[in-house]
C-alpha cells in the first residue's frame, strides 16, 4: 500500500468512503461537491491501484493544520491503511512547515499511537470559531480534540479544568 495526493477522478471514491462512516455518525457528512472543491486537501492510500482509504489535511494558517475525513474501507481495517494515511498527511504537513496538526475524533486510541495528544477543545479556537459554531452537534459534541506538535505548557496548565481533557493510558 502507498499514499499519493488525490486527484479529481478520486472524488467519487472518496465520497463513497466518507459516506460509509457518516451514515452511522462516525464522521460528519461531506457532499460530493465539497469533495470536488477540496480534493487537493486529500491524500489517498491505494492497494493494487484501488483507493482503499482517504484523509484530508486542511490548513488554518502558517503553523496549524487539521486532519479531516479519515476513512478506510472496512476490508482494510487492521492492515495499516489508516496509519499509512496519517503518516502521509504528517509528511505533507512537514513539507509545508506546519508546526501543529490537530484533529477531532471518536477514536483517540488510534491517534494516540500515532503521536497525537489529547487537549481541551478551546485550545483550538480556529476550529471552534470556524466549524464547531455551525455544527449540529456543538452542544453535545462527543469528539476528542488531539494535537500533534508543540502545545505550549502554559496553555495546557491554564485550560486543564476543561471537561474535554482526558488522559489516554496505554
Amino acid at each position: 500500500m502507498q499514499t499519493r495526493r488525490a486527484i479529481l477522478p478520486d472524488a467519487p471514491r472518496i465520497y463513497e468512503l466518507i459516506s460509509q462512516y457518516s451514515d452511522d455518525g462516525t464522521l460528519l457528512p461531506r457532499t460530493q461537491q465539497d469533495i470536488f472543491e477540496n480534493v487537493r486537501d486529500f491524500v489517498v492510500v491505494e492497494d493494487k491501484g484501488r483507493v482503499v482509504g482517504c484523509a484530508a489535511l486542511h490548513f488554518y494558517g502558517l503553523s496549524l493544520a487539521e486532519v479531516r475525513s479519515v476513512a478506510v474501507d472496512v476490508e482494510y481495517h487492521g492492515r495499516h491503511a489508516g496509519s499509512t494515511l496519517i503518516k502521509g498527511l504528517m509528511a505533507e504537513a512537514k513539507y509545508h512547515k506546519v508546526q501543529r496538526v490537530f484533529l477531532f475524533t471518536r477514536v483517540p486510541e488510534f491517534f494516540g499511537r500515532m503521536g497525537f495528544t489529547v487537549v481541551p477543545h478551546d485550545l483550538l479556537p480556529e476550529k471552534v470559531h470556524k466549524d464547531c459554531i455551525v455544527c449540529l452537534r456543538r452542544h453535545c459534541c462527543d469528539e476528542i480534540a488531539m494535537v500533534h506538535g508543540r502545545v505550549p505548557l502554559h496553555e495546557l496548565t491554564r485550560r486543564s479544568g476543561n471537561r474535554n481533557l482526558v488522559t489516554i493510558q496505554g
